[in-house]
This record gives structure tokens, sequence and C-alpha cells, in this order.
């Protein structure tokens, strides 16, 4: 059984802390540069969500369901704002936050 430790430190040096942070600045160091990534995805998969719903827009058009193209208009430019601007997401989080009174800070 273990004895009770009197803080964090304690325990990360009871269970061998040096050797613990050694190991997580070697993995880092070789872990592969991901920073373009996102940028990398959104470039590339950017146009082909275009295209397919451009593709999808035009069949609804042909076959005269105004309504389904509607509503597959607006469904296609809400995922695309998403998409296109991700940091979106936090920026209506906080402020549907804010509204409801919830410090956000």
């Amino acid at each position: 059984m273990l004895p009770l430790m009197s803080s964090t430190s304690d325990v990360f040096h009871a269970a061998g802390g040096a050797d613990l942070l050694f190991l997580a600045a070697e993995a880092t160091q070789d872990a592969p540069d991901t920073g373009g990534l996102a940028d990398f995805l959104r470039g590339f998969f950017g146009p082909l969500f275009l295209v397919i719903v451009s593709i999808v827009a035009v069949f609804f058009l042909f076959t005269r369901e105004i309504t389904r193209f509607a509503q597959f208009i607006i469904l296609a430019i809400f995922i695309g704002i998403v998409f296109y601007v991700p940091g979106i997401i936090e920026v209506i989080a906080v402020a549907i936050a804010r509204a409801m009174g919830v410090s956000t800070e």
C-alpha cells in the first residue's frame, strides 16, 4: 500500500518523475509537425465539398424539387461556414454562454 502523499510533486517524484519528464520531452521532439495539417485538409476537401454541393444542387433543380433544393442549400451553407471558418463554433458558444449569464473568463 502506498503512503499518503502531500502534494502532486511528491507523487511525481515517487513515480520516477525525472524519467517521465525525459520521456515526454523525447516524444515531443520525434512528433511530426502537424501545424499545417488543418490548412492542407481544408485546401484539399474544400473544392471537393463545393463540387459535390454543386452537383446535388443542380440535380434538385433539374428534377424541380424546389423544397429539397432549398433545404439542401441551407444545410450546405451551414456546413460550409463551419468548415471554412472553424473558429466560429467557439465564438457562437461564448456568445450563447454570455447571453445566458454564464461567465466565460
